[in-house]
């Protein structure tokens, strides 16, 4: 009997969640240790999913949910969403441990979320895909409204209004789409869109766009990232952890997956002007991070300006920038889900974020400052650790094809090292300017239990970047060529 494997990882932690919630908030240690062993338990299927999977984007578990609607539950993998689940279930545990002494609701929270975000990359009919991509925010919007911080209504609310605006748009035209080829298989559609003698250039750019909108908005595209640095100030870190890992990475694993596939030729069109939006982001998100004192904001931005790097290849027009956008989507999720670790972890501590609180950390937290420098470093792309390999890829797949995007992505990049060792040197380096910091403790067991494992992963895939290279390659090789395939067939009913 084939054991369901990618149902089981992606239901397990709801059900679990389910059974813990008849257990009383007081049983502390029966919440935590079972919200974390699920946690592991899917990082182990995950892991064997990745390892196990034979390459195509293919449907695993396929049977009938609402045949009237021609509705079915499909899940299946590639090498991209693959890499995208073994990320998820990576960061799960770590976000668990960071959350030790939260209360039972958190727990719950984090488990339905996990399931969300699996069953999102693993979901194989639009319906569900869909049913899944709504089912994460509900989630996120009780761990940013009810644990956050002082502001934490305000940009919970503005997380929910800015995505469920996006998802509005894509809503209609999933069901564009199902109705026109009569399924809302996502296999089916990637054959039959781009085939199909209505979809002319101006149909397929009006739905590319209502795809567009709702990914755009969770990468974060400028300008649609609004809501990012407030929603990831007033995270716990658990939250910003995740938020940063994986749901700003639904966007772009949507691109991939649906629009560009589906709508290949408007794809191509507006793939310029998707790349100069990526470019644009790398440099603005970098001069905001310069300007910012709150160190979890500082993060924030960077984040705005590692994820156009994605943008910028994906739309390069080139494998190698592509495999460098999906690399560095793995990246982002393993660096900057560390620093919002490490911020929370002085946070927890001193209750201040400020980069102006600090000075000399280095003298008085060493293991603390060790690990924050080797994750400061990667996130500057320093050869070695992960976040070079997928720069230099984006920067070198799109060249040829995205010159002027090319090298204003650049400058993000010396713009990036120097508001990184400009945080770090005021941080760690020199006397110890307050007092009071002066007795604050080092990192812990507990502390190191989470921070060494995703350490260990940045200098792993610095060193050996094939481990996802050579996992997406074909997936994104797939995408790549979709963009480019253009039949003279498909040129006279573009020109009609």
């Amino acid at each position: 009997m084939k054991i369901p494997i990618l149902s089981l990882m992606t239901f397990a932690p709801a059900l679990a969640g389910v059974a813990l919630s008849a257990v009383r908030p007081e049983r502390t240690g029966v919440l935590r240790l079972t919200t974390l062993g699920v946690t592991l338990v899917v990082l182990l299927l995950a892991g064997a999913a990745y390892v196990g999977h034979d390459g195509p984007l293919v449907a695993y578990e396929d049977a009938a949910w609402m045949p009237r609607l021609g509705i079915r539950y499909t899940m299946g993998l590639d090498g991209i969403s693959a890499a995208m689940v073994l990320l998820t279930a990576l960061l799960m545990p770590l976000a668990v441990a960071a959350s030790w002494h939260q209360p039972k609701g958190f727990l719950l929270a984090l488990l339905f979320l996990e399931t969300g975000m699996i069953g999102a990359f693993c979901a194989l009919d639009l319906f569900l895909f869909y049913v899944f991509w709504e089912a994460m925010l509900l989630p996120m919007y009780l761990l940013i409204g009810i644990w956050g911080g002082p502001r934490r209504v305000t940009a919970a609310v503005k997380f929910i209004v800015y995505t469920i605006a996006g998802s509005v748009l894509m809503l209609a035209g999933i069901l564009y789409c199902a109705w026109s080829a009569g399924t809302f298989s996502v296999l089916d559609l990637q054959r039959m869109l781009p085939a199909d003698p209505r979809m002319t250039l101006a149909t397929q750019q009006a739905l590319f766009l209502a795809f567009a909108l709702a990914f755009a908005i969770k990468v974060p595209v400028v300008p649609f990232h609004t809501w990012l640095p407030d929603a990831h100030v007033e995270a716990p870190t658990a939250g910003s952890v995740i938020l940063a890992g994986v749901l700003l990475k639904m966007g772009a694993y949507g691109f991939l997956r649906f629009a560009i596939p589906f709508f290949p030729d408007a794809a191509r069109s507006f793939a310029p002007a998707l790349a100069a939006l990526g470019a644009l982001g790398v440099v603005y998100g970098a001069a905001m991070a310069m300007a910012q004192t709150d160190l979890k904001k500082l993060v924030a931005y960077s984040s705005v300006s590692h994820l156009g790097f994605v943008m910028l290849g994906i739309f390069s027009g080139t494998i190698e920038g592509a495999q460098g956008g999906v690399l560095q989507m793995v990246n982002h999720g393993l660096s900057t889900g560390a620093l919002f670790l490490l911020v929370g972890v002085l946070y927890e501590r001193t209750h201040r974020r400020g980069v102006d609180d600090f000075g000399g950390m280095a003298r008085v937290m060493p293991a603390y400052a060790a690990i924050f420098l080797i994750v400061t470093l990667s996130s500057i792309g320093l050869p070695g650790l992960n976040g070079f390999v997928g720069e230099f890829l984006v920067l070198f797949g799109s060249f040829p094809m995205r010159r002027a995007a090319t090298v204003a992505a650049s400058l993000g990049v010396v713009l990036g090292a120097v508001y990184m060792l400009r945080m770090y040197r005021d941080v760690f380096w020199g006397p110890v300017t307050r007092p009071e910091r002066e007795k604050v403790p080092d990192v812990g067991k507990g502390e190191l239990a989470y921070l060494i494992p995703v350490t260990a992963l940045i200098v792993l895939l610095g060193i050996l970047p094939g481990l996802v290279l050579s996992r997406t390659e074909r997936a994104v090789r797939d995408v790549v060529l979709k963009m480019e395939t253009k039949t003279h067939a498909d040129a006279e009913r573009l020109d009609r």
